[in-house]
């Protein structure tokens, strides 16, 4: 929380929900409110933004406060619609947006409104728009709520792991290639204050945990693990193999590249092995098990 704004800890312009062909931006804040974007709910109801300078906030808690309406409306209602949420997005931009159960509550008050003749001619596109999202919450609920009841829904996000998985690692082990550029060792020992001896001079055990804690848990979710599995220890300690040798070529090899090229870069800029793990957390921080919509520091 900065200066009293919740922050999102989830959510993506990139992942919007989608009900039919609608898309409101959404997220999971901070103090685990979930919550769409004021625009979108806007958009979603069809309604026009008007000159708000809170994303057409305005129009929306106007609409919900008008006369004909009242008879379909709590007071609470209105009272969220006129007080939005005021909240950072996962990628630092100020926004506005109201939980994410108050788009139900409007389209059904709406939708009664329609059944009694109270909406006008010019507001039977917004009556379409609410019956299309109301929809859209019942098959998008039901199919939750079995989920939920028969254990499905562990299985879901492992399946959406597994997918993660399964583009990053490879099925068969891959001939070594080196991966690693000479750097990145010698900035570990630069930081750690070191003497650097050289490639082929063997590097401190200790070396293998760093990697795996800069390198390996952030590059996506549960490739870690999986790698551990599939490229277990013997009984000496050893391992058969390189963590990087289960690496695809079209999207493990290029994600790995592409971190070490930014981890060194923080490396670079770092007089300290903690300043360095510091800037780590916050540019590159661990993924989580479960698949995420968006991270933020």
């Amino acid at each position: 929380m900065t200066n009293g704004i919740v922050k999102a800890t989830h959510g993506s312009p990139d992942h919007p929900l989608r009900i039919g062909n609608i898309e409101i931006l959404c997220y999971v804040l901070a103090d685990s409110r979930r919550v769409l974007h004021q625009r979108g709910m806007v958009s979603a109801l069809g309604m026009a933004r008007g000159g708000s300078s809170r994303g057409g906030g305005d129009r929306l808690a106007q609409f919900v406060a008008q006369k004909t309406l009242e008879p379909f409306i709590n007071k609470n209602l209105i009272e969220v619609t006129e007080n939005p949420i005021k909240f950072r997005t996962t990628r630092g931009q100020l926004a506005y947006g109201y939980e994410a159960t108050i788009l139900a509550d409007i389209c059904d008050a709406i939708l009664d409104a329609r059944k009694s003749g109270a909406l006008s001619k010019q507001q039977d596109h917004i009556a379409t728009k609410a019956e299309i999202l109301v929809r859209g919450f019942a098959r998008v609920g039901i199919i939750a709520l079995v989920d939920e009841a028969t254990g499905y829904q562990e299985i879901r996000d492992r399946l959406a792991l597994q997918a993660i998985l399964d583009k990053y690692l490879r099925k068969e082990l891959a001939a070594w290639a080196k991966r690693f550029p000479d750097e990145f060792y010698q900035q570990i020992f630069r930081l750690k204050g070191w003497q650097w001896q050289g490639m082929k001079i063997n590097r401190p055990s200790v070396v293998g945990k760093y990697t795996n804690d800069i390198v390996y848990e952030r590059l996506a979710p549960g490739v870690l693990k999986e790698l551990q599995e599939r490229n277990p220890k013997d009984e000496s300690g050893q391992r058969k193999a390189k963590h990087h040798q289960w690496f695809t070529e079209d999207i493990g090899h290029p994600a790995l590249a592409q971190h070490l090229h930014a981890t060194i870069a923080l490396m670079r800029a770092s007089a300290t092995w903690d300043h360095f793990h510091r800037l780590l957390q916050r540019a590159l921080p661990k993924k989580n098990e479960t698949i995420p919509l968006g991270l933020e520091d």
